[in-house]
């Protein structure tokens, strides 16, 4: 639709931001970040807030043919980044048993790599910005 109409279908927009913010729910529960069950109606403690884009202002209408490519060099990071995130999880599911808390380093290690993935999801796959994604793990870099 944004290559042939220049316009992005709000109903599409909608469906995929309420399916990214379960995914983000459900992937913050099987991380031990939240111990509520994912709901599929409320936003619980997960807080995803994706703008919809002005396709005529905001973006390029030729972009989307290319920005799964282009975002190649963040697969093959955040595939590397995913298995940290595995062993980090298993690691702190021992410390959780043992201390009762989830240890600040891999609790930021483990979010920074989920917000990675939504960054590089809203470019190549959500459609809603040009912005190509930096490679960090940081919020708002």
């Amino acid at each position: 639709m944004i290559v042939v109409q220049v316009r992005h279908p709000r109903w599409w927009f909608d469906f995929a931001r309420e399916l990214t913010r379960f995914g983000a729910r459900v992937g913050a529960y099987l991380a031990l970040l939240t111990d509520r069950y994912p709901s599929t109606v409320d936003e619980q403690s997960i807080h995803l807030e994706i703008e919809y884009p002005d396709v005529e202002r905001d973006l390029n209408r030729w972009l989307p043919l290319v920005k799964w490519l282009l975002a190649l060099p963040h697969y093959i990071v955040l595939a590397v980044l995913w298995l940290g995130v595995v062993v980090a999880v298993v690691v702190a599911w021992f410390a959780i048993l043992i201390t009762g808390r989830y240890p600040q380093v891999l609790f930021d290690y483990v979010v920074g790599v989920g917000r990675w993935s939504l960054r590089v999801s809203a470019y190549a796959f959500l459609l809603v910005t040009d912005r190509y994604p930096p490679f960090s793990l940081k919020e708002g870099q």
